[in-house]
């Protein structure tokens, strides 16, 4: 099969983010030649990590959770060196206390000093436990076939008090899924509660980046080009913003949903949520722990001083500060931040550097019910795919579960032919 398969020529990946390089890992595995064609000058799409002024900068705020079956399938987590969150998040609350909030299932003190502390009613700790103990033991199969709906209806339905879904859990979520009203479907809630309560939140100790670069090390040399912007394509190949055109026997486009809309006909772009995020350096950390914090009054999505978590992203040993909000950056939308981070972190900001800001536009999709968590890469057009979080679920799992599909369906359809 290789050697016919080398015959009619590679197969083309448009993208070399987390999903086009899951496609190309499993063609080249199945024996096929793959190029890949990145517009950009590094891995990762999305996931990329920048170096400035001593920093390592995240673009956009990232995770990596430890729990997802294709990152254990394909990653090596020791050579990740990763870094964890504290389980749990800091809720700056409406009347300016903290609030700490935690899985009773996996940090029963913390629970039970919410508790204790009047922030969590019995009943509404009894709800987060029963609900978390079924997103675990549930396989993720059952949980793919439940009723939808939104997550703030199904997080009534499990009988969680709207005081902790509004004082707690939504100011959490709405970092998880960029929207803060609770829209986002039921079953994508469902799956990605159960990998945050099965799993760890943490950082790779160079940066989010490296997750990208390590599945790229593991292609054969070459097969990855950098600054190669690819303008069109049909079945039999593409055409490069040079007007050189690259033959091909298949072409799987791994790009965000604008893009993919833009080069392959009746692939309909989806909505998709934007998000900024600003990095300040200060001399000394404002928060002893490698904690979230949010806020229940909604002001921002998440903080976190990154150096808590991971000394590696300063070189000079000063404090990293990483802050995400909605949308995009504006005139006078970083200074109205500071004062709300002075409060949050009990701290005067006014010396704090700026040192990035960085809109993501796209950064996940709008994941409102009724939403396909799975969908097939092919096209109307014979030869050509799609693949992306955007037609999976908006998650590193959701990326690389959309690449392997789209190398499974490659390799279907030339097993026809």
């Amino acid at each position: 099969m290789s050697s016919g398969a080398d015959r009619r020529g590679p197969v083309i990946v448009v993208g070399a983010g987390a999903a086009g390089l899951g496609c190309a890992l499993d063609l080249v595995r199945a024996g096929l030649t793959v190029s890949v064609l990145e517009a950009a000058d590094e891995v990762g799409g999305r996931m990329r990590t920048d170096h400035h002024q001593g920093f390592l900068l995240d673009r956009g705020f990232q995770v990596f959770n430890t729990s997802y079956p294709q990152v254990k399938r394909r990653l090596s987590l020791a050579r990740l060196r990763l870094r964890p969150f504290t389980p749990g998040v800091l809720v700056h609350t409406d009347g300016g206390g903290r609030a700490r909030f935690a899985d009773p299932t996996r940090r029963p003190a913390d629970a039970l000093r919410s508790l204790t502390g009047g922030r969590v009613p019995p009943r509404g700790l009894a709800a987060v436990a029963a609900l978390s103990a079924a997103d675990t033991l549930l396989p993720a199969r059952v949980l793919k076939r439940l009723p939808e709906r939104t997550t703030r209806a199904e997080l009534a339905r499990w009988g969680v008090p709207a005081a902790v879904v509004d004082g707690l859990l939504r100011p959490f979520l709405a970092g998880v899924f960029l929207e803060d009203e609770l829209e986002t479907s039921s079953r994508m809630f469902h799956l990605t509660w159960r990998s945050m309560v099965r799993g760890t939140l943490t950082l790779p100790a160079e940066g989010i980046g490296a997750v990208p670069r390590q599945l790229a090390a593991a292609l054969p040399p070459g097969r990855v080009e950098l600054g190669t912007r690819v303008t069109a394509l049909s079945p039999t190949g593409v055409t490069l913003a040079d007007g050189t055109f690259r033959d091909a026997s298949a072409v799987v486009v791994a790009t965000d949903t604008d893009t993919a809309g833009a080069l392959v006909p009746g692939a309909a772009p989806v909505p998709t949520r934007t998000v900024t995020t600003y990095h300040h350096a200060t001399a000394r950390s404002p928060l002893r722990e490698p904690t979230l914090l949010v806020d229940a009054r909604r002001r921002f999505l998440n903080t976190c001083v990154l150096t808590e978590v991971a000394s590696t992203y300063s070189t000079d040993g000063r404090a990293l500060v990483s802050t995400s909000v909605l949308g995009a950056d504006g005139p006078g939308r970083e200074a109205a931040l500071r004062p709300v981070l002075a409060e949050v972190y009990g701290t005067d900001t006014a010396d704090w550097e700026r040192v990035g800001a960085l809109t993501v536009p796209g950064a996940l999709p709008a994941m409102t019910a009724p939403w396909t968590l799975s969908r097939t890469s092919r096209t109307a057009t014979p030869g050509v795919y799609v693949c992306g979080d955007h037609r999976a679920t908006g998650s590193l799992q959701g990326a690389l579960a959309s690449g392997a599909r789209a190398a499974r369906e490659v390799l279907a359809d030339r097993s026809r032919e």
